[in-house]
């Protein structure tokens, strides 16, 4: 192995690390929306996993292209921008929706009261919530289709760094090398993924959120906003 792929390598790892950990839109999404749904560890990793690598493989397939064609950088550096603009609307958009069904999903599962009369005229309150017994066959239809969602704006999403940073270089060593530099970049990226996900939901399953658990999609579609906001104007 030559000086210039070690280097590569140890870019890729670092880099992939680094890019993951940096950007809140590669974890924060799946771990407050794995709360709010209360979906379990290995779902949320599995949903993670799967969202992880239709992120990076978008990125690498068009990496691989460009290389093969002689594409310019700049022209892929150009597309990937956009995919990355159109990527961050989506979140937002996303996000703001889902904010907007939790306030709607909070309100009606609001606890109220009715009287009773019976037929001795003895009176009682009953306090009920609407939400908690009549699951709308629409709320279900959301919760598969939410994964999915997640799926299609990880899928445009792109991995900045790797192409020009990596691919490209590796390129004038051979394809072989290119495919180990994205491999390596991939894995270490879709393995932080994961490992931020299910640290983070282990330790938000523990904590006791009282009144505050009804709110949490509403807190859930908030956060994706706020990660869609930081992506598309902070850059991160």
């Amino acid at each position: 192995m030559n000086h210039d792929l070690t280097v590569l390598i140890i870019a890729a790892m670092s880099i992939g690390f680094f890019h993951t950990i940096l950007g809140p839109d590669h974890y924060l999404p799946f771990i407050v929306i794995g709360k709010a749904r209360k979906w379990s560890i290995k779902k949320t990793a599995w949903i993670t996993f799967l969202c992880g690598t239709g992120h990076v493989l978008g990125s690498v397939i068009f990496g691989i292209i460009g290389v093969f064609l002689g594409v310019a950088v700049q022209k892929l550096e150009f597309i990937e921008s956009f995919r990355g603009n159109l990527a961050a609307w989506i979140l937002m958009s996303f996000g703001f929706a889902y904010m907007i069904w939790g306030i709607r999903q909070a309100i009606r599962n609001k606890p109220h009261k009715h009287k009773h009369i019976h037929s001795d005229n003895s009176i009682h309150d009953h306090t009920h919530t609407h939400h908690a017994e009549h699951i709308h066959i629409h709320d279900e239809n959301k919760k598969q289709v939410t994964p999915w969602i997640l799926f299609i704006i990880f899928v445009l999403g792109p991995c900045e760094p790797l192409i020009p940073i990596l691919m490209y270089p590796a390129a004038e060593m051979g394809f072989a090398e290119v495919a180990l530099v994205a491999g390596i970049f991939s894995a270490v990226t879709i393995f932080t993924m994961l490992i931020v996900v299910t640290i983070s939901l282990s330790g938000f399953k523990k904590i006791p959120t009282g009144k505050l658990e009804k709110y949490s999609h509403v807190i859930a579609g908030a956060t994706i906003l706020m990660s869609g906001i930081a992506i598309r104007f902070l850059g991160l």
